[in-house]
C-alpha cells in the first residue's frame, strides 16, 4: 500500500469528523470515558485545518487517518507525575501529538505508525529534541502501538479538566546526535 501525509483540506473535515466518530465508539466499547462526548468533533476539525495542524495520512488515495502536530510545546506537560520526561521536565522543545484517529477499515494497516513517523521527521526538521503524546491508562492498543514504535511511557500528566494520561515520549535525531547545542546557539 502506499501511503503519504498531507495537510487536511478543508473539504475533508466531514471525514475526519466521521473518523473521530468511530474511534469514540471503539474507545466507549472498550469501557474507556476518553473522547466520551461532543469532543472532537467536526468543528475541531475545522479548527485545526485553519490553525494548519491537522496531518492526514493517505492511503492508496483515501484519508485513512488524522492527528494534529503541535510543535510550541502542550501546557499539560508541564507537569509530570511518577516519571519524568526523557528530554527533561523544563524541556519545551518536543513537538506533541493529539487527537490521532484512524478509520476502523484502516487500522492495523500502518497508518497511525506513519504519521508517527511524520511526527518525529517534521520535529528533527524543527531541530525539536522529541516527539511527546499522551493517552488513557486503559487504551491498551494505543498504548502498545506506541511502544511498538519507539514511544517511551514517562509519567503521568493531568489534562486541563484534571483527567489523568500517560505519557510517552521519543527522541528524535536532533536530541540524538546532540545538535540540539547548534540549534541553541543560532
Amino acid at each position: 500500500m502506499n501511503m503519504i501525509v498531507r495537510p487536511v483540506k478543508p473539504e475533508e473535515t466531514g471525514r475526519v469528523a466521521a473518523i473521530f466518530e468511530e474511534a469514540k465508539k471503539t474507545i466507549a466499547a472498550l469501557g474507556i470515558d476518553q473522547w466520551q462526548g461532543d469532543y472532537p468533533n467536526r468543528e475541531t476539525a475545522e479548527s485545526d485545518v485553519r490553525a494548519g495542524i491537522s496531518c492526514a495520512v493517505i492511503e492508496d488515495g483515501v484519508l485513512a487517518g488524522v492527528c494534529t502536530l503541535i510543535p510550541d510545546g502542550e501546557p499539560t506537560y508541564d507537569v509530570i507525575e511518577d516519571g519524568e520526561w526523557l528530554t527533561g521536565n523544563d524541556n519545551r522543545r518536543y513537538m506533541t501529538v493529539h487527537r490521532m484517529a484512524v478509520a476502523v477499515e484502516y487500522r492495523g494497516s500502518g497508518a497511525a505508525p506513519c504519521l508517527l513517523r511524520f511526527a518525529g521527521e517534521r520535529a528533527e526538521e524543527l531541530g525539536l529534541l522529541s516527539v511527546r503524546i499522551d493517552t488513557h491508562e486503559g487504551n491498551a492498543v494505543m498504548r502498545r502501538m506506541l511502544e511498538k514504535n519507539g514511544f517511551v511511557p514517562c509519567g503521568i500528566i493531568h489534562l486541563a479538566n484534571g483527567d489523568p494520561r500517560v505519557a510517552y515520549e521519543k527522541r528524535t535525531g536532533s536530541a540524538e546526535s546532540g545538535t540540539e547545542e547548534t540549534y541553541e546557539n543560532q
